[in-house]
């Protein structure tokens, strides 16, 4: 049986945090808020697993005010998620994720960012797609305010 779940994830960018994407550091002037690194690529992609399971979110599993997960690499949250959905009965089969944001510009890191989160889910490289696009300008992505991600997975049963 196959199964399929899409995740959205948003965060603030602000001065003083490194700029963490799909466990990827990107030297950037701004980085993303958050309790854990904020890895916003990571996090659409573990909601995407949880809810294809039927699993709930990222929030119910590693909650935010929790401070275990406090500056936590997501890359070690992704790896946990696996875990929870091999428990479960599951394994990933394929990931398909997108970057909206204006700046900065992402396409040499997209390999690192697939590299990363293919390891994590025990996935060939094939399996895993990273894109990135702008919004125009327009919205908070364009003003430069945050980056936001989305991201469909597809697991089958075990």
């Amino acid at each position: 049986m196959l199964r399929i779940g899409e995740g959205y994830d948003v965060h603030q960018l602000v001065v003083g945090r490194p700029l963490i994407l799909g466990g990827v550091k990107i030297s950037y002037s701004h980085g993303l808020a958050g309790h854990s690194d904020a890895d916003v690529l990571i996090h659409s992609i573990c909601d995407a697993l949880f809810g294809a399971a039927a699993l709930g979110d990222i929030g119910t599993h590693f909650p935010p005010d929790d401070m275990i997960y406090k500056d936590i690499s997501s890359l070690k949250l992704l790896n946990q998620t696996c875990q929870i959905l091999e428990s479960s009965g599951f394994r990933p089969v394929n990931v398909d994720s997108t970057l909206v944001m204006e700046l900065p510009r992402v396409a040499d890191f997209i390999y690192g960012m697939r590299r990363n989160i293919a390891r994590e889910l025990k996935l060939d490289l094939t399996c895993v797609s990273v894109k990135a696009t702008t919004t125009e300008k327009l919205g908070f992505h364009g003003r430069g305010e945050g980056i936001a991600a989305r991201a469909v997975a597809l697991i089958t049963e075990v």
